[in-house]
């Protein structure tokens, strides 16, 4: 364990925050969504933030992707802070977002539409190479309506690599899919962070999906979400299906429901 936290000390810091605070007013009140969180990912790593609803999760990764301003703390991605979107952030939400009058290519090419550097030819090819990538060859010129849920979802992913980011966001992606379709997007996404050798931030409230992506897991309290636990994830990858059956897989399960209920004990104890 030691020489493992030696090693992560000696890789390139790409994401940064320190002590970040996010609060709302709402109907005059001040409600705090996450307090002082601390976190780090490292160039080419896969980190999960999981905890339960309501936390501060999706929270966090707008605040990364640019999409809402923090209220305190620093937030650094490659040393500089974050001030709004940017190519070098794919974010890939739950809802697929797909403009269905588009083919799926056009949706992917969509998001160049303002680089005037390229052709309509040259982000058409872009277009189709991440199609590929994504396992939806041959489906290029399907409408949204015509693609089942996962198979939208491959091309929202495929969307959000365009401009082959160096972080990809993703906010909870499987959430709306079937079991096993939620497993062949797994082993995708572990498909596409290999080849395509991006940091991934990946939102979850799956104890499973995030031992099973994750080379690193933050597990967040609730309300006001903090950074519970950090726990990494020593099972070597490439990983498959039998992995989740291992002693080991099922020791960091066990490890990790019993840092959520122990959040759960304290939340109620604060509660009164």
């Amino acid at each position: 364990m030691q020489a493992n936290k030696e090693h992560e000390n000696k890789l390139e810091e790409m994401l940064v925050a320190r002590n970040v605070t996010k609060t709302f007013v709402s109907h005059k009140k001040v409600i705090t969504a996450m307090e002082n969180v601390n976190l780090t990912i490292h160039k080419g790593e896969f980190v999960s933030l999981l905890g339960p609803s309501g936390c501060g999760k999706s929270t966090f990764l707008r605040l990364v992707a640019g999409l809402d301003p923090k209220t305190e703390g620093e937030l650094l991605l490659h040393n500089d802070p974050i001030v709004g979107a940017g190519k070098d952030r794919g974010v890939v939400f739950q809802q697929y977002s797909l403009l269905p009058w588009m083919h799926a290519w056009e949706n992917v090419a969509f998001a160049l539409k303002n680089v005037d550097e390229l052709s309509k030819a040259q982000k058409k090819e872009k277009a189709y190479h991440y199609l590929d990538l994504v396992g939806l060859k041959g489906f290029e010129n399907s409408y949204p309506a015509q693609l089942s849920g996962g198979m939208q979802q491959r091309v929202a992913i495929a969307r959000a690599l365009v401009f082959h980011p160096s972080l990809l966001l993703m906010d909870e992606p499987f959430g709306a899919l079937d079991a096993q379709t939620r497993r062949e997007m797994q082993d995708l996404v572990m498909k596409v962070w290999s080849e395509e050798k991006c940091s991934v931030l990946f939102v979850t409230h799956d104890v499973d999906e995030a031992i099973y992506l994750s080379d690193r897991v933050y597990i967040m309290s609730a309300h006001p979400g903090k950074i519970a636990k950090e726990l990494t994830i020593e099972i070597p990858k490439p990983r498959d299906f039998n992995d989740q059956l291992s002693i080991e897989f099922l020791e960091y399960k066990r490890a990790i429901i019993s840092e959520l209920e122990r959040q759960k004990s304290l939340k109620k104890l604060s509660n009164g």
